[in-house]
């Protein structure tokens, strides 16, 4: 991989993972259009090189949330049951679709959508559905309970499938719980935080992380380009959603995923 395209693929991941338009699906557009596929010659270069940007993405909402994280890390250590422990609980209820989906059938996933544009343009045709229902949604002044957050963990389950985008998938089913935005906004990004390290540890275990020195300077250009652009995006998308134009997200689905469907369409014709 030439050190551009790795700033590309940062650049792409720092954006779209805070914006509900999946990064895994872009991720996998993104490296079918450059003609990238790292696991064919390395395949543990492959599925490093996507932990680390994931990683730069767990970083860069450590640093615009890091309020919110304390609080969690209190909640969990201070052993009393007061606001801090029962938020820091529901972050970890909702949690629990989405380790036993990913530990049963994530080798599955990605096998069933790697290089399939088609596949991946419908489910961008999906997120791009439920963020156009969430806009519509006019009473959201609610909090998280615990129903809403297995719902909402249920939701980050099934957008395990690349073009199901995590954050929009959260924050739509957040909005259509009637929750308030910019808290869905904060919830969604918050409850992802410890299943990406879950799966860093995962692979590490796996033997699947492997660092060399040859691929060094593009995992090293794509972690900063994706924390940097994490850094604007994280803040971007919460007041985007406050703001209620998740509508123009939505349209943007529609079309990627058109154009997604169309090239594989044309191309495996």
């Amino acid at each position: 991989m030439e050190w551009f395209e790795a700033l590309i693929l940062g650049m792409v991941q720092g954006l779209t993972e805070y914006l509900p338009v999946s990064s895994s699906g872009h991720l996998g557009l993104g490296k079918i259009l450059l003609g990238i596929n790292p696991s064919a010659t390395n395949e543990s270069f492959g599925t490093t090189f996507d932990v680390v940007l994931h990683l730069a993405t767990v970083f860069s909402t450590w640093v615009i949330l890091r309020k919110e994280i304390a609080e969690i890390f209190k909640g969990l250590f201070q052993f009393k049951l007061n606001e801090e422990f029962w938020f820091s609980a529901k972050i970890v209820a909702s949690m629990i679709p989405a380790v036993i989906i990913g530990l049963a059938f994530e080798d599955q996933i990605e096998a069933a959508f790697e290089g399939s544009a088609f596949l991946i343009g419908l489910m961008l045709f999906l997120t791009g559905s439920l963020l156009f229902l969430a806009d519509k949604a006019t009473k959201t002044d609610g909090k998280v309970g615990f129903k809403e957050a297995i719902l909402v963990g249920i939701a980050q389950a099934i957008a395990l499938a690349p073009g199901i985008s995590r954050s929009g998938a959260t924050i739509s089913t957040c909005v259509l719980l009637n929750i308030d935005k910019e808290r869905a906004a904060r919830f969604s990004f918050l409850m992802v935080m410890p299943l990406i390290l879950g799966k860093v540890a995962k692979d590490l275990l796996g033997g699947k992380f492997a660092l060399e020195s040859e691929t060094l300077l593009p995992m090293g250009i794509g972690f900063l380009a994706a924390f940097v652009v994490g850094l604007v995006a994280c803040t971007w998308m919460i007041n985007l959603v406050k703001n209620g134009r998740l509508v123009y997200f939505s349209m943007y689905c529609f079309v990627v995923g058109a154009v997604a469907v169309g090239y594989s369409l044309i191309y495996t014709a």
